[in-house]
């Protein structure tokens, strides 16, 4: 009994193609800047503590937090195109203002804390995109059309990265027009690069995108906001309440898978320049490489998902994808004896922390590495010696550290998709623009946690503490999604009007 004719259906998924456009986009304007933001920190203020960088991660996800519930309030009763353009058009005026947070003589640090944010708010359209998509497939096109939204944020996770590798070649100087007062460096292209892009997603939006809506079983009917687009199809299948238990559970769930991959990129950077001693530089581009190849996997993992979930269902999936988390996570725990390599300036300075031998794996001045490399650069490589956990925690080893990468690129994205898939369909065939704002909100407040919890961690107590601790919630989360288990079933099968 669908009834829906041919134009309609093309119309419905070029607007859906439009919103996965939308959230490659705010992936991009996210990632595009993930690696470079800690160096480019240093650079232009070098008041900023590792501790900071934790604020300026999350302050990309504060905005999108306030964000999301406004935008997905402002969907629920206007076209979603006004959202949508708003959003996006903040997000472009963000990035331009981050390309020039080396202008101001002092409190550079702010700046590029105040563009991040502004960026982030722009992002709370992520919340009209999965409503919208939510709201204009039946039950049967949604888990692929929530793994194909995925897989484009993947995508952007994917390129983002690519785009800054790239941008590296033009160097930390660049080239410099004095008119403009702007510097086009690897730091500043690549969000330039994303206002480009972010201008040509507000065309499209306008020359493409309309307004469509189906319930459960495809039939169309009009929506409370698309100005008439649509039929009259009466839409009978709304009555009844949502499971509210099964919302809470389903936004808990989402918080901690946000969370955790939120410590994992946040982290990815210092880790690394800590324990295998990279520059900045080296930093920025093997991460961008390393992050390149888990988004390919998760694109892989995202097409995979769609015909799994048809055999198994989607409540054993998440349930496999966050035990796999659970795996990579443990295996990134530090074990052995080798320690890290300590930065050499440090001890050039004499600024050895007093540690009792006591508290310590071996005296520091048995340890080969204080010595100072005989090819030393101005720039000091290594384990901060003012973090002393470096010198009593063993070295995460580069396969730990690949190993650990690969596990998680294979279980957030199952996890995701998952997560949004239960979501929607639990809510049913009602407008899904405020609980949509609420799940990007609760993933939004673990991304500000996230980076906070790490980076204060990881500084004080270093990476066995840190990683530690997340274990705990992972398995913690494991317990909350079998006690649910039953619950997380569609609107309409809840009710009985389709089969599960």
């Amino acid at each position: 009994d669908v009834v829906e004719t041919q134009e309609h259906y093309k119309s419905r998924w070029r607007s859906i193609w439009i919103m996965y456009l939308t959230m490659f986009l705010s992936s991009v304007g996210f990632s595009i800047v993930i690696m470079s933001v800690w160096p480019y920190l240093q650079k232009i203020d070098p008041t900023a503590d590792a501790s900071f960088l934790g604020w300026i991660i999350a302050s990309y996800s504060i905005g999108q937090m306030v964000a999301s519930p406004l935008f997905g309030l402002w969907s629920n009763y206007r076209p979603r195109r006004e959202p949508l353009v708003i959003s996006t058009a903040i997000s472009v005026a963000a990035n331009c203002l981050y390309a020039y947070v080396h202008v101001p003589h002092s409190h550079n640090k702010y700046y590029m804390l105040t563009a991040r944010a502004l960026v982030g708010f722009g992002a709370g359209n992520v919340a009209v995109v999965r409503s919208y998509i939510a709201g204009a497939t039946s039950l049967t096109e949604r888990t692929s059309a929530m793994a194909n939204t995925s897989a484009c944020q993947a995508v952007g996770f994917i390129l983002g990265p690519v785009f800054q590798t790239c941008f590296t070649l033009i160097g930390e100087e660049g080239v410099t027009w004095k008119f403009l007062c702007l510097q086009l460096n690897m730091y500043t292209a690549p969000v330039l690069f994303g206002a480009l892009l972010g201008v040509i997603n507000i065309i499209l939006i306008f020359a493409i995108f309309r307004e469509h809506r189906v319930d459960d079983m495809g039939r169309q009917y009009k929506s409370i906001n698309s100005d008439g687009e649509g039929s009259d199809v009466l839409d009978q299948n709304t009555e009844g309440s949502i499971d509210h238990v099964a919302v809470v559970a389903l936004n808990i769930l989402f918080f901690v898978i946000l969370f955790v991959f939120a410590v994992f990129e946040t982290i990815a950077t210092p880790l690394t320049m800590d324990m295998y001693s990279w520059t900045r530089k080296e930093a920025v581009f093997y991460n961008g490489i390393i992050l390149s190849a888990i988004g390919i996997e998760s694109v892989i993992v995202f097409m995979v998902v769609k015909t799994l979930s048809k055999k198994t269902g989607e409540r054993a999936i998440l349930h496999a994808g966050l035990l796999i988390v659970l795996v990579g996570f443990f295996i990134l725990l530090p074990w052995g004896k080798k320690l890290p390599n300590i930065q050499w300036q440090e001890i050039k300075n004499n600024s050895i922390p007093r540690t009792a031998p006591s508290e310590m794996l071996a005296p520091f001045w048995s340890l080969p590495e204080l010595q100072l490399p005989s090819n030393h650069t101005a720039e000091p490589v290594g384990c901060p010696v003012t973090q002393s956990w470096c010198l009593n925690t063993p070295r995460i080893y580069l396969a730990q550290y690949i190993s650990s990468d690969v596990l998680i690129g294979l279980g957030y994205p199952v996890c995701n998709v998952m997560s949004y898939t239960l979501y929607s369909k639990v809510l049913g065939p009602k407008p899904q623009g405020v609980y949509m704002g609420w799940l990007t909100a609760s993933g939004s407040g673990a991304r500000i946690l996230g980076p906070v919890f790490v980076s204060q961690i990881y500084t004080h107590l270093g990476p066995r503490w840190a990683f530690s601790l997340i274990c705990g919630v992972v398995v913690v989360s494991l317990l909350l999604l079998e006690i649910v288990y039953k619950r997380l079933i569609a609107f309409s099968v809840r009710y009985g009007r389709m089969q599960e």
